[in-house]
């Protein structure tokens, strides 16, 4: 099972946002790249990247390092927030992006999802953010109402290969990830999954790993990273 670290990024910092709220920011450091090396050297296999402006704007917002981020690396990158439109997907993969997340194109234009999907095939996933069983998006602050298992099961039926699902009310909390939801998100979705959120030691990664059989690939990981509470390298022996 992948481990990914987290990268977020905001005003060109990398940060991370407790629940996605705007409000409850922290700050761990003012170089996203140095911090994807890090995790780069630390053993990752992938590394997952957010524009945090772009999510709560619509647009990119960081684009540029972003793209400094990913040819610094040598290991795949997968990069979402505010990528609204097939050109900007296209930059981002020309630019050696290895995946693009759609998360509010993925819930609002099921048209260009459909076509983003034809087009670029399993270098696409869509994030299933989800508060209360509920998709939510642009920047997790619109509630769109659609329960995130029907979501799950129209995107796989528009041609995604893969979801990243989110439970943001455990996001940056430490309090463990929400095995039930990840459980029935696999119960529904016939395509791999990564989870995200709440996994603040060894032992999460352990928990997850048992539902590995039943198509979880992998587990972003963010805060519990910068905050020293686990080790990436205790956490891909966990995953192991």
């Amino acid at each position: 099972m992948l481990v990914l670290p987290s990268v977020d990024i905001r005003g060109g910092r990398c940060v991370r946002l407790i629940q996605g709220a705007a409000d409850r920011e922290r700050v761990y450091g003012d170089d996203p790249v140095a911090a994807a090396l890090r995790w780069q050297h630390a053993g990752a296999a992938w590394v997952h990247v957010v524009d945090l402006d772009g999510a709560f704007d619509g647009r990119p917002g960081n684009e540029g390092t972003i793209i400094r981020l990913i040819r610094a690396l040598r290991v795949p990158v997968e990069v979402g927030g505010g990528i609204r439109d097939l050109a900007t997907i296209e930059r981002y993969l020309a630019e050696g992006a290895a995946r693009v997340i759609l998360g509010t194109m993925a819930a609002t234009s099921p048209e260009l999802l459909r076509d983003a999907c034809a087009r670029f095939g399993d270098r696409i996933a869509v994030g299933i953010d989800a508060r209360g069983g509920a998709v939510v998006t642009q920047g997790w602050v619109t509630t769109t109402g659609e329960p995130a298992l029907e979501a799950a099961t129209r995107v796989t039926g528009a041609g995604a290969r893969r979801i990243i699902y989110t439970d943001t009310g455990r996001d940056g909390m430490l309090d463990g990830p929400n095995l039930a939801a990840f459980e029935a998100m696999l119960g529904v979705a016939n395509v791999p999954v990564i989870a995200s959120g709440g996994v603040a030691s060894a032992a999460d990664v352990r928990r997850l790993r048992a539902l590995e059989a039943r198509g979880l690939e992998g587990v972003i990981v963010g805060r519990a990273l910068y905050e020293g509470r686990a080790s990436l390298e205790d956490l891909l022996a966990a995953a192991a």
